[in-house]
């Protein structure tokens, strides 16, 4: 691998490279640029891409396409008042469904309105011409505004059904990636700024981040038009923060390593050579954990979970390809100048930056056992926090702030059967379709049945099935179970599909899970020539996720006030602090490894947490910080998901990699490093060393 980074680091590097590099690059972004907008066309928000593969119900959404002569959208407009609706409220909604009559798809009519039992309610199914968001959204807009107009006073009028809940979520989601980039955009700069302390070197890893998110975009792009690759919003809005996160991480790396060279050599290209060769090994080591962490994410069901995890390969991958490219080129045009006011100059001393490391270092050292087993008290504590986990998240609880669509749920299953609005969807073949709805009729908690239509060939009918309870609640999932047994057809529908969204989110949690762990552990083996070092490693980021996924649980339901844990959150959580927890103690093992053939197993310790301790810190606040951005987002999922892994970044840079693992690692020794030579190797004479430091390098 170093020998790689020894022809590698001369380009970029380089008195005419770098020039190669600048042309390169800006003749790509030139050229892929265009590509980079239009990310947002081939973006999936059908409902499919948000379930498991192969899922009965994503079958369903698969058959009623055989249904639908033309596209049709159903809006639910529920009136509703405390007491019994007045003969002026009546006349309100008879107004209303005449002007709705003018919104609804082409030769449609508005069907009467459904009184409820209990008389305080009314509800006008509108459908809606076709699936496309942006005309579903208009429309469902027309339909508020004559809703919301001369309401009488004490009429609610509220718009929902599978129309308005797709334009709720259309609204959440158009402005997502550009809400994303520019916060995510704006913590960095202000990090970078209060890290480098300068008015200008913050510029060269933000415009590194700009061309990496380009390339990462239009690449994304490409692959999703020309080789299927599945986008949806979540995965794009992950992808931006991915970018950003981890190629101002490797920026951090890179730079620190360069100021520390340009005190050793006055040539700034040779300093930026070397740099290279000597941070180079870990940045590609790091990148390729995360990449290959994160592709282990091809093997969950949910197609959202998938899709996420092979996008975040390309987003990780783009970043590593421009830190080690495109930033180097820029840093080494510029000139020392860029770091002004602390100008590195050639033999003067570095500044002192490491004081608070070497104190932490000397006291972990002083009683390593003590510091280790204080942290895992520590950990552990904030892991209890896991149990009774509610996973889990109704249709209400999806948004932070209820939109009209939720609200207009509640008010339905307030007066009338919770599943009226959006029942189950049952296909079967026409010849057996009465005895299958009556089947579905003597179903323990079906409320009613009704036959919708069949497929234009007349081999398929739709049956409609009212469920008790509100559409993903567990009652209604527990019929959904009983239907599939005694009907010989395909059930799907929101209940259905909240239940084959948590079995998958189980099975993956079984398979991904073990997977990603045997992964990272090979790599750390690879990486270490170790095995004990590896398996410490891998069990402190372990110790770490659960330890954040106890924080968080106690965030969520004491602090938010959130009623669950969406079920994709444990999984995508796990994939992204084991790959990015892995991702720091690669950062620190690689130079503690460097030091201790230099310097014997403790010294080595101390020097690399002390060497390493400002960066990582720093890079650890940004990657928090970067995912703290989805804090403030309306979809629950994705708050939970930014909480989860701000949380454990935080926990792994400044407990776990700081205090837990060089406690370890001082408490067993050259163990530590068993079955490698340095378990077995003792402190060698100088020379003897650094012969040795070199022959490791060549091999790391």
């Amino acid at each position: 691998m170093r020998a790689w980074f020894e022809r590698a680091a001369v380009v970029p590097g380089g008195r005419r490279g770098k020039w190669l590099v600048l042309v390169t690059w800006l003749i790509a972004v030139m050229a892929l640029g265009a590509l980079a907008g239009k990310l947002g066309e081939v973006q999936d928000t059908s409902a499919n891409a948000f379930l498991p593969r192969g899922a009965e119900s994503a079958e369903v959404n698969t058959e009623l396409e055989k249904f639908r002569t033309d596209d049709l959208t159903s809006a639910v407009v529920v009136y509703s008042s405390p007491g019994t609706l007045g003969d002026e409220a009546r006349a309100k909604v008879r107004a209303d469904r005449t002007a709705f009559d003018k919104v609804a798809a082409e030769g449609r009519q508005v069907p009467p309105a459904v009184e409820s039992e209990d008389g305080k309610a009314l509800m006008v199914v509108v459908p809606l011409p076709g699936k496309e968001q942006s005309v579903v959204a208009d429309k469902v807009a027309d339909l508020r505004r004559i809703a919301d107009a001369h309401a009488p006073p004490g009429l609610d009028a509220r718009v929902g059904g599978p129309a308005g809940s797709l334009t709720d979520a259309f609204t959440v989601f158009d402005n997502l990636d550009g809400t994303l980039m520019m916060a995510t955009g704006l913590i960095v700069v202000v990090l970078l700024l209060l890290t480098y302390r300068s008015p200008v070197l913050w510029l060269f890893p933000a415009l590194a981040v700009g061309f990496a998110s380009v390339l990462t975009q239009a690449g994304t792009y490409l692959l999703a038009k020309g080789a299927g690759l599945q986008v949806d919003p979540q995965s794009s809005g992950v992808l931006m923060v991915l970018v950003f996160g981890i190629g101002t991480d490797y920026a951090l790396l890179l730079i620190a390593r360069y100021r520390e060279e340009l005190h050793r050599h006055a040539d700034r290209h040779t300093a930026m050579q070397a740099a290279l060769r000597r941070s180079g090994p870990a940045v590609l080591a790091s990148a390729g954990t995360v990449a290959i962490g994160l592709a282990c994410l091809a093997f969950a069901d949910i197609n959202s979970s998938r899709s996420m995890g092979l996008v975040g390969v390309i987003g990780v991958l783009c970043g590593f390809l421009a830190m080690v490219t495109i930033l180097p080129a820029l840093l080494v045009i510029a000139g020392r100048w860029v770091f002004w006011p602390l100008v590195p100059r050639e033999g003067a001393p570095v500044r002192a930056a490491r004081p608070l490391w070497e104190r932490v270092g000397q006291a972990v050292a002083a009683r390593p056992r003590t510091s280790w087993i204080a942290s895992l008290a520590v950990t552990g504590a904030l892991a209890l926090g896991a149990l009774g986990l509610n996973m889990g998240l109704s249709q209400t609880d999806w948004f932070a702030n209820k939109p009209e669509s939720v609200v207009a749920q509640e008010k339905l299953s307030q007066h009338f059967p919770s599943g009226s609005a959006d029942p189950a969807t049952i296909i079967v073949k026409t010849p057996d379709a009465q005895k299958d709805a009556r089947a579905a009729r003597g179903t323990k908690g079906v409320v009613e049945v009704r036959t919708v239509g069949r497929t234009p060939d007349g081999t398929l009918t739709q049956l409609a099935a009212v469920l008790p309870g509100t559409p993903d609640s567990d009652a209604a999932k527990h019929t959904v179970e009983a239907l599939r047994d005694r009907v010989d057809g395909l059930v799907g529908g929101t209940a259905a599909q909240a239940l084959d969204k948590e079995n998958a989110a189980e099975r993956d949690l079984d398979v991904v899970v073990p997977l990603v762990l045997l992964v990272v552990l090979l790599v750390l083996v690879w990486l270490l020539r170790a095995l004990v070092a590896p398996l410490v490693l891998l069990a402190t980021v372990v110790v770490s996720y659960f330890a954040a996924l106890g924080a968080s649980n106690l965030l969520f339901e004491h602090v938010m006030g959130y009623p669950g844990v969406d079920w994709t959150v444990p999984l995508l959580g796990f994939v992204f602090l084991v790959a990015l927890g892995i991702d720091y103690n690669i950062f620190l093992m690689h130079r503690v490894k460097q030091e201790t053939v230099l310097h014997g197993h403790t010294k080595g310790i101390l020097i690399g947490l002390s060497s390493t301790g400002g960066v990582i810190s720093s890079a650890g606040l940004v990657l928090a910080a970067t995912f703290a951005v989805f804090a403030g987002l309306p979809l629950v999922a994705m708050a939970q998901m930014g909480f989860v892994v701000c949380i454990g970044v935080l926990i792994d840079t400044f407990l776990v990699r700081t205090v837990l693992v060089p406690a370890l690692a001082l408490d067993l020794g050259r163990r530590f490093w068993a079955p490698g030579r340095l378990s077995a190797n003792r402190e060698a004479p100088a020379t003897a060393a650094v012969a040795e430091h070199r022959q490791t390098l060549e091999n790391v």
